[in-house]
């Protein structure tokens, strides 16, 4: 991308593009474009094919989503499918038609299916059934996949995926409704620790695997990626590396001062047995994360507690 190139980030506000703004001021990109949800309804074709047509942006990255946990992918199955479905289509065609140069899809590691092998490959994608309780946003990100694949073909458009591992970071989500799962249990063991709570409830069993990745790690592989990767098919952005649920939250606990007692409801859904990435694509590229999961925690906590006035709701 050159210095001067006029970049639109979609859903600049979120942790991923928030992190990716910050990425190009740091590395001297100046001519960014951003829009609230209130000034752009991604999910209005009238508004974005009007956007593009007075912008007209060099370069895309599609980061705006609707996005949430297991409790929100369960409840809101329509929106989440209808609202991505409906940005993605919107965002990738007015990108066609105004000649984008290079536009960049976020998409979500829960593409893959359920039970596939450890760690995931690109390849895996459509071999098998989909995790239930995310299924409709699952969908939605194959479809963004195959809108940009399409679109490549037919029209030779440079439009590329790249799937993200689990994220967390600087400006997450904290709601206990909507979060996903390390922000919650973030600001549960917060919250215990302030109100002297003898233990914190967790879900599930803790023995499914996660792999974690900082938001500012991703937003830096994204500019990377930008640079550098052209094929068509997607390419994944993880660490390579999992800890159980129960090793993460132990981890949260000690990161915020816990010191109470852990309780699992075995009621709770755990969700996929493991979800790893294989990085060995990116990897052969050049660029592995700088982030470990302790240091990682301990600016998001220390993000948390500067920011909670605005964070809790």
């Amino acid at each position: 991308m050159e210095k001067e190139a006029k970049i639109y980030i979609a859903g600049h506000r979120g942790m991923v593009g928030s992190a990716i703004h910050r990425a190009l001021k740091n590395n001297g990109y100046n001519n960014v474009i951003t829009r609230s949800s209130g000034e752009l309804d991604l999910r209005s074709q009238e508004a974005v094919k009007e956007f593009f047509a007075d912008e007209k942006p060099n370069y895309v990255f599609l980061a705006a989503a609707k996005v949430g946990g297991i409790v929100a992918n369960n409840t809101q199955r329509a929106d989440f499918i209808y609202e991505n479905l409906m940005i993605e289509a919107n965002v990738i065609h007015q990108a066609y038609l105004n000649n984008v140069k290079k536009l960049m899809f976020l998409g979500s590691s829960c593409i893959y299916p359920k039970l596939a092998s450890q760690p995931l490959r690109e390849d895996y994608l459509l071999t098998g059934l989909l995790e239930e309780t995310n299924e409709p946003y699952a969908i939605a990100k194959i479809a963004g996949i195959k809108l940009c694949e399409a679109y490549r073909d037919q029209y030779g458009c440079n439009f590329i995926s790249v799937m993200p591992t689990n994220l967390y970071g600087y400006g997450d989500n904290y709601n206990l409704t909507t979060s996903h799962v390390l922000p919650a249990l973030i600001r549960k063991f917060h919250e215990a620790k302030e109100q002297n709570k003898p233990f914190v409830e967790a879900w599930g069993t803790g023995s499914p695997k996660r792999e974690f990745l900082f938001a500012d790690d991703l937003a830096e592989a994204c500019l990377f990626l930008m640079e550098t990767y052209n094929d068509r098919e997607l390419i994944n952005i993880g660490t390579g590396e999992d800890l159980s649920i129960k090793e993460v939250t132990e981890m949260i606990a000690k990161t915020t001062g816990y010191s109470g007692d852990i309780r699992w409801d075995t009621s709770k859904p755990d969700g996929t047995p493991r979800k790893l990435m294989d990085v060995s694509k990116l990897r052969s590229k050049g660029w592995k994360h700088k982030t470990d999961l302790e240091t990682g925690l301990a600016l998001a906590y220390a993000d948390f507690l500067q920011n909670q006035t605005m964070y809790v709701v």
